[in-house]
């Protein structure tokens, strides 16, 4: 049987704080810092998982699930497009890799905010480097893999019937 609209709302959340305290682990336990395109990608999961705990705690009507639906599925294919770029960067060739780019919080100091955001969604030479893989994917790859289930998820639910 499968769960209910409100209960799948939870699991997605319960999904993206997985993915959070994975790659919060993976910096403080690990000491794996993470690059522009990682933070911008754990944004989009935190912002996939609020909406997600947001229709939980809502409970919406047929109209209001395709709402959170909506909104879930263009955060995810946002979140999925990054991570998409991301592991096209670690795939090019050493001497196609960008330029490593200022630190992230030299970048919102100086710059101006949308010249700052764009250098975000960039990314830059240090997002080239693949410092962990399982099963042959690296951390974006596997990131790319959750959003995409993350869109089919939201899609479901967006045009389920309750």
């Amino acid at each position: 049987m499968l769960p209910g609209i409100r209960q799948t709302y939870f699991i997605v959340f319960l999904g993206c704080t997985g993915l959070i305290l994975a790659a919060l682990y993976m910096q403080h336990a690990m000491g794996m810092h993470p690059c522009p395109l990682c933070i911008t990608q754990r944004i989009f999961v935190i912002v996939v998982g609020l909406l997600a705990l947001l229709a939980a705690l809502h409970n919406p009507a047929a109209f209001g699930r395709k709402i959170y639906g909506g909104l879930s599925i263009i955060g995810a294919l946002i979140g999925a497009g990054v991570a998409g770029r991301h592991v096209w960067i670690q795939n090019l060739p050493e001497d196609q890799v960008p330029a490593c780019g200022p630190g992230l919080e030299y970048m919102f100091e100086t710059f101006p905010l949308m010249d700052a955001l764009r250098l975000l969604f960039q990314g830059d030479g240090n997002c080239a480097d693949v410092v962990w893989q399982f099963l042959g994917l690296s951390i974006p790859g596997w990131t790319l893999v959750a959003f995409v289930g993350l869109a089919v998820i939201s899609l479901w639910q967006a045009l389920r019937k309750a």
